[in-house]
Protein backbone atom coordinates (compact mmCIF):
# COMPACT_ATOMS: atom_id res chain seq x y z
CA UNK A 1 0.00 0.00 0.00
CA UNK A 2 1.34 3.36 -1.22
CA UNK A 3 1.47 6.61 1.52
CA UNK A 4 0.00 9.59 0.90
CA UNK A 5 1.73 12.37 1.16
CA UNK A 6 0.72 16.21 1.78
CA UNK A 7 3.28 18.93 1.22
CA UNK A 8 2.61 22.23 2.43
CA UNK A 9 4.57 24.43 0.53
CA UNK A 10 4.29 27.65 2.16
CA UNK A 11 6.77 29.88 -0.75
CA UNK A 12 5.49 32.70 -2.20
CA UNK A 13 7.19 31.92 -5.46
CA UNK A 14 5.54 29.24 -7.55
CA UNK A 15 8.86 28.46 -9.04
CA UNK A 16 11.21 29.77 -6.60
CA UNK A 17 13.85 27.57 -4.81
CA UNK A 18 11.69 25.89 -2.02
CA UNK A 19 9.57 25.03 -4.68
CA UNK A 20 12.39 23.65 -6.58
CA UNK A 21 13.17 21.37 -3.43
CA UNK A 22 9.33 20.69 -3.54
CA UNK A 23 9.16 19.15 -7.20
CA UNK A 24 12.35 17.01 -6.01
CA UNK A 25 10.91 15.47 -2.95
CA UNK A 26 7.86 14.85 -4.88
CA UNK A 27 9.47 13.53 -7.88
CA UNK A 28 11.49 11.29 -5.23
CA UNK A 29 8.47 10.21 -3.32
CA UNK A 30 6.54 9.13 -6.64
CA UNK A 31 9.27 7.10 -7.99
CA UNK A 32 9.04 5.36 -4.50
CA UNK A 33 5.23 4.27 -5.06
CA UNK A 34 3.82 7.30 -3.19
CA UNK A 35 0.79 9.39 -3.56
CA UNK A 36 1.75 13.13 -3.36
CA UNK A 37 -0.43 16.30 -3.26
CA UNK A 38 0.94 19.70 -3.05
CA UNK A 39 -1.25 22.39 -1.66
CA UNK A 40 0.61 25.91 -3.09
CA UNK A 41 -0.41 27.90 0.65
CA UNK A 42 0.02 30.94 -1.60
CA UNK A 43 -2.63 30.74 -3.83
CA UNK A 44 -5.16 29.74 -0.92
CA UNK A 45 -7.33 32.17 0.97
CA UNK A 46 -6.21 30.49 4.21
CA UNK A 47 -7.37 32.79 7.27
CA UNK A 48 -5.46 32.86 10.73
CA UNK A 49 -6.75 30.70 13.02
CA UNK A 50 -9.24 31.99 15.84
CA UNK A 51 -8.37 30.06 18.72
CA UNK A 52 -12.17 29.72 19.63
CA UNK A 53 -12.09 26.22 19.97
CA UNK A 54 -15.76 26.71 18.27
CA UNK A 55 -15.43 24.02 15.29
CA UNK A 56 -18.00 21.71 15.49
CA UNK A 57 -15.56 19.24 16.41
CA UNK A 58 -16.16 16.57 13.54
CA UNK A 59 -13.66 15.17 11.69
CA UNK A 60 -15.15 16.62 8.34
CA UNK A 61 -15.61 20.24 9.63
CA UNK A 62 -13.25 20.70 12.88
CA UNK A 63 -13.02 24.31 11.97
CA UNK A 64 -15.88 27.30 11.84
CA UNK A 65 -13.76 28.74 9.24
CA UNK A 66 -15.30 28.24 5.45
CA UNK A 67 -12.17 28.49 3.43
CA UNK A 68 -9.55 26.67 1.64
CA UNK A 69 -8.23 25.44 4.61
CA UNK A 70 -11.16 22.59 4.14
CA UNK A 71 -9.17 21.01 1.26
CA UNK A 72 -5.98 20.81 3.39
CA UNK A 73 -7.94 19.13 6.16
CA UNK A 74 -9.77 16.93 3.67
CA UNK A 75 -6.04 15.55 2.77
CA UNK A 76 -4.36 15.89 5.98
CA UNK A 77 -7.46 13.60 7.23
CA UNK A 78 -5.97 9.97 4.92
CA UNK A 79 -2.09 11.08 4.82
CA UNK A 80 0.80 9.44 5.89
CA UNK A 81 2.99 12.05 5.99
CA UNK A 82 3.18 15.51 6.63
CA UNK A 83 5.85 17.92 4.65
CA UNK A 84 6.48 21.77 5.62
CA UNK A 85 8.24 24.01 3.13
CA UNK A 86 9.12 27.24 3.27
CA UNK A 87 12.08 30.10 2.64
CA UNK A 88 13.54 31.35 5.34
CA UNK A 89 12.18 34.52 6.40
CA UNK A 90 12.81 36.57 9.01
CA UNK A 91 14.87 33.15 10.90
CA UNK A 92 11.47 31.24 10.64
CA UNK A 93 9.11 29.74 8.23
CA UNK A 94 6.83 31.81 6.37
CA UNK A 95 3.47 33.18 7.13
CA UNK A 96 1.74 30.71 4.57
CA UNK A 97 3.41 27.86 6.13
CA UNK A 98 2.43 29.20 9.32
CA UNK A 99 -0.86 30.00 8.99
CA UNK A 100 -1.95 26.76 7.73
CA UNK A 101 0.18 24.76 10.43
CA UNK A 102 -2.07 26.96 13.18
CA UNK A 103 -5.31 26.01 11.55
CA UNK A 104 -4.48 22.43 11.72
CA UNK A 105 -4.75 22.57 15.45
CA UNK A 106 -8.63 22.33 14.36
CA UNK A 107 -8.37 18.52 14.16
CA UNK A 108 -7.17 17.82 17.51
CA UNK A 109 -9.35 20.59 19.73
CA UNK A 110 -12.47 18.39 20.14
CA UNK A 111 -13.64 15.81 21.92
CA UNK A 112 -14.76 12.19 21.11
CA UNK A 113 -11.46 10.82 19.74
CA UNK A 114 -10.31 14.03 17.15
CA UNK A 115 -6.69 13.80 18.10
CA UNK A 116 -3.49 14.16 16.16
CA UNK A 117 -2.78 10.61 14.19
CA UNK A 118 1.26 9.94 14.28
CA UNK A 119 2.16 11.43 10.92
CA UNK A 120 6.01 10.67 8.84
CA UNK A 121 7.29 14.49 8.42
CA UNK A 122 9.99 16.13 6.76
CA UNK A 123 10.95 19.90 6.69
CA UNK A 124 12.24 21.46 3.28
CA UNK A 125 13.68 24.94 3.42
CA UNK A 126 15.76 27.16 0.97
CA UNK A 127 17.06 30.38 2.11
CA UNK A 128 19.25 33.68 0.95
CA UNK A 129 21.86 33.42 4.85
CA UNK A 130 21.82 30.37 6.57
CA UNK A 131 20.26 31.10 10.08
CA UNK A 132 17.47 27.78 9.84
CA UNK A 133 18.35 27.15 13.85
CA UNK A 134 14.91 29.05 14.66
CA UNK A 135 12.85 27.07 11.88
CA UNK A 136 14.86 24.05 13.29
CA UNK A 137 14.04 24.52 17.13
CA UNK A 138 9.85 25.03 15.99
CA UNK A 139 9.69 22.15 13.53
CA UNK A 140 11.67 19.99 15.98
CA UNK A 141 9.09 21.31 18.72
CA UNK A 142 6.20 20.58 16.96
CA UNK A 143 6.84 17.08 16.09
CA UNK A 144 7.76 16.32 19.88
CA UNK A 145 4.53 17.89 21.21
CA UNK A 146 2.37 16.47 18.65
CA UNK A 147 4.41 12.81 18.23
CA UNK A 148 4.81 13.15 14.57
CA UNK A 149 8.17 11.49 13.46
CA UNK A 150 10.90 13.67 11.61
CA UNK A 151 12.09 11.71 8.30
CA UNK A 152 14.22 14.20 7.22
CA UNK A 153 15.28 17.94 6.97
CA UNK A 154 17.02 19.14 3.80
CA UNK A 155 17.57 23.00 4.46
CA UNK A 156 19.50 25.00 1.70
CA UNK A 157 21.54 28.27 2.09
CA UNK A 158 22.83 30.93 -0.24
CA UNK A 159 19.91 30.89 -2.79
CA UNK A 160 18.55 33.91 -3.18
CA UNK A 161 17.14 34.58 -6.21
CA UNK A 162 14.65 32.15 -8.71
CA UNK A 163 16.92 29.84 -10.54
CA UNK A 164 19.99 29.95 -7.78
CA UNK A 165 18.97 26.46 -6.27
CA UNK A 166 19.63 24.60 -10.08
CA UNK A 167 22.30 22.24 -9.98
CA UNK A 168 22.65 22.50 -6.06
CA UNK A 169 23.24 19.21 -4.13
CA UNK A 170 19.88 20.08 -2.24
CA UNK A 171 17.92 19.16 -4.65
CA UNK A 172 19.23 15.24 -5.06
CA UNK A 173 19.01 15.06 -1.30
CA UNK A 174 15.43 15.99 -1.45
CA UNK A 175 14.31 13.81 -3.78
CA UNK A 176 16.30 10.80 -1.90
CA UNK A 177 14.52 12.05 1.09
CA UNK A 178 11.11 11.85 -0.76
CA UNK A 179 12.39 8.25 -1.76
CA UNK A 180 12.76 7.35 1.94
CA UNK A 181 9.10 7.97 2.48
CA UNK A 182 8.52 5.02 0.07
CA UNK A 183 10.49 2.06 2.23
Amino acid sequence: MSKKIVVLNGSPRNRGNTSALVEAFAEGAREAGCEVEVFFLEGMDIRACKGCFGGDRTRENPCVQKDDMRAIYDAYRTADALVFASPLYWWTVSAQLKVAVDRLFATAEGEGGLDVPPRECALLMAAEGDGFEESVYWYERLMNHVGWTDKGQVLCPNVADIGDIEGNPALEKARELGKSFGA
